[in-house]
């Protein structure tokens, strides 16, 4: 049994069901050669003329742009560059009807040409085995290659399949009436077609190369034929002439005998399907570094005087192309972008040339009649029997009339490929397709608003648990805030008892004051007189910073410098005692008590300097109780001058009363001596 490939080469074809014969009408324009036309005053560029994304704007209004630069940048999504078609100035960018049946705006590039036709700077490849397959679909890609054989999907996707190829299919059948631009593209440009296809060959590396076309196009099989002679894996099939055989499903069917699936692509059973015109394109961008910019469209039908095929630039308006073929439009005139079968009525002819535009269609009212008003359906079958994807056009209607959207997608309504075959049949002229389309519109719009309402519950969900985090999140920091905060708390209790307890203290002892100068001022009250201590404080101050040094270098000499110090202070003690008392004269008995009284007090002082000397020569371990024992020496000290002045005071009184004659220079004098004495015993 032989293989599905050997099959092939054997040249085997498969049937597809359904199909229709419509009139041709194609020698009405495929007789002349591809003609050139002149520049038309303006080009209106929609930025969106494929399936997927439109690029982002790389120029601005006043701009001056050159033939082939690029004025958007290709994004994600399936989105692809538009070029300048011809030199010339960036008019305006703005909403302009678009190519369309309901001509609905679209943003657009208006570009006013200069008539220099100036180029931007080319890179033409001239040898494709030093670029790899990466490089060579990025060329596609930015030179903005779509599908050019009515779907304008882009070409550098399909280009980069993911899954294996086992065949690549050239789709030359173009089955559609009056349609012509394949048929003398194959013919002027074989070789430039099948350059593009070794293209393809290099990057997809398919097992064979099918290239479809109808048996009513002999010249383009032979020419195509001819150039493709030296690649044996590039096999030409021509096909019988049927509508649609052009579509994509039918004629994958047609030359391999498999199957599409249901809401699969080609692609899925190893398949990919090429235009003849996306083919030539890709060879203008590798071979001459060409970007898109136009395209053969054929413009035909009984109202043009010169229906022929033309180069039209892309963005051209309509009615520069019916003009410069001899526009002669009658009453009601209708103009039709694409085929009878497929193609839709322009609402305006100012609609610009797409890539997807590959004919317009200008007939007369017996040449394509106004259809009549739809009739009931008397169920004669006809639509089904019609339908090459086998399904059931009435059934559809009535489900699309009803709005059962549901029902429609069971009944597979998205397999339908609109090819006009069931309306084209129907004998109660019931717009079958038509049907379809809105009904494809609406569920669309559905799905559409669907993912949005998802989207939109997603986003409000993701909200909702970011404020739930947000406030865990607070709830947890004033947790926190408050836990560090309890310490801090103690801290400063703890603190505020410390400040209690001093100012206790201070109270304490605000009332020790206030109690001592109530005691003064009681005492001046009765009259007593309080004895000048400073000069005694002023000693005492003296002694302690002694003492202290004394200390210090202690810890430093050796115990025998301390006894000699101490040997000092005695023989010191004693000269000031002796000085003391030889200084006070006899005859005079008040003189007398007064220097007993100084004697008594430079005694008192001396003994209280040599009890804290001798405090202070105590070890170290004892330091605690010599201290408060020169404390206690000091105090006793200090109360026997206390008592040794009054009592010389009061002795001075009585002295002055009994003896007025003596002189009081001389008693002035002599205490003054003993004081200068003493200081001079103390600082020796």
């Amino acid at each position: 049994m032989e293989t599905l490939l050997e099959q092939i080469e054997s040249g085997k074809l498969w049937q597809f069901p359904g199909g229709i014969h419509p009139p041709e009408q194609k020698t009405l324009s495929n007789q002349q050669p591809i003609a050139r036309l002149p520049l038309p005053d303006k080009l209106i560029l929609p930025l969106k003329q494929h399936i997927g994304a439109n690029g982002s704007l790389l120029v601005n209004s006043g701009e001056h742009v050159l033939k082939g630069q690029a004025l958007t940048a290709p994004g994600t999504n399936w989105s692809l560059p538009i070029h300048a078609p011809t030199s010339g100035t960036i008019e305006a960018i703005k909403p302009m009807p678009s190519a369309h049946p309901s001509a609905l705006p679209e943003l657009s590039i208006i570009l006013r040409p200069d008539g220099e036709d100036k180029w931007t700077p080319l890179n033409p490849i001239s040898d494709i085995s030093t670029l790899d397959n990466k490089q060579l679909i990025d060329i596609i890609h930015q030179a903005g290659i779509a599908g050019m054989g009515g779907a304008g999907f882009p070409t550098y996707v399909k280009a980069d399949s993911p899954k294996p190829i086992e065949f690549l299919v050239v789709n030359g059948i173009e089955c559609e009436p009056y349609i012509t631009a394949d048929d003398r593209l194959m013919r002027e440009h074989a070789k430039e077609i099948i350059a593009g296809v070794e293209v393809l060959q290099g990057i997809l590396k398919p097992q064979k190369v099918l290239f479809g076309i109808e048996d009513n196009k002999p010249e383009a099989i032979a020419a195509i034929t001819a150039a493709a002679q030296h690649n044996q894996d590039i096999l030409v099939r021509s096909v019988p002439t049927k509508y649609p055989s052009g579509g994509e499903k039918q004629l994958v069917k047609l030359l391999t005998s498999k199957e599409v699936p249901s809401a699969g692509i080609p692609a899925d059973i190893g398949v990919l399907v090429q235009n003849v015109g996306t083919l030539f394109a890709i060879w203008q961008a590798i071979f001459e570094g060409k970007p898109l910019i136009e395209r053969v469209v054929t413009v035909t039908g009984n109202t043009i005087t010169q229906p022929s095929n033309v180069w039209a630039l892309l963005g051209t308006e309509i009615k520069h192309l019916l003009d410069s073929q001899g526009f002669s439009p009658v009453e009601a005139q209708r103009v039709v972008m694409g085929g009878p079968m497929m193609g839709f009525t322009l609402p305006s002819v100012r609609i610009p040339v797409v890539k997807t535009t590959n004919c317009i269609l200008a007939p007369d009212n017996q040449e394509l009649a106004i259809p009549g008003d739809e009739k009931a359906c008397i169920r004669c079958s006809a639509c089904a029997d019609a339908c090459p994807q086998s399904l059931l056009p009435q059934q559809l209607q009535w489900f699309a009339k009803g709005k059962e959207y549901q029902k429609l997608e069971e009944y597979n309504l998205f397999d339908c490929i609109e090819c006009g075959a069931c309306s084209y049949v129907c004998p109660s002229e019931i717009p079958l397709v038509q049907y379809y389309r809105v009904a494809k519109a609406d569920i669309r719009e559905q799905k559409l608003e669907q993912v949005k309402a998802e989207r939109a519950k997603e986003r409000f969900e993701a909200r909702k648990e970011r404020l739930e985090r947000e406030q865990e999140e607070r709830q947890n920091k004033h947790k926190r805030r408050s836990a560090g905060a309890a310490p801090k708390a103690a801290d400063k209790e703890k603190v505020q008892e410390a400040l209690s307890r001093v100012k206790d203290k201070q109270s304490d002892k605000s009332a020790v004051q206030a109690a001592i100068a109530r005691a003064k001022a009681k005492r001046g009250e009765n009259g007593e007189l309080e004895p000048d201590n400073s000069a005694i404080a002023e000693e005492r101050a003296k002694r302690k910073a002694q003492a202290r040094k004394y200390k210090e270098e202690k810890t430093d000499q050796p115990e025998s410098t301390d006894k000699k110090d101490a040997v000092a202070a005695a023989i010191a003690r004693a000269k000031a005692k002796k000085a003391a008392a030889q200084t006070a004269p006899e005859s005079e008995p008040a003189a007398a008590d007064d220097k007993k009284a100084a004697v008594a007090a430079a005694i008192a002082r001396a003994k209280a300097k040599k009890a804290a000397a001798e405090d202070t020569a105590e070890p170290e371990v004892n330091a605690a109780p010599s201290d408060k024992k020169a404390a206690v020496a000091a105090a006793i000290a200090r109360a026997k001058a206390k008592k040794a002045a009054k009592e010389a005071q009061e002795a001075g009184e009585s002295a002055g009363e009994q003896a007025e004659a003596a002189p009081t220079e001389s008693a002035e004098e002599d205490p003054r001596k003993a004081a200068v004495a003493a200081a001079i015993a103390r600082a020796k």
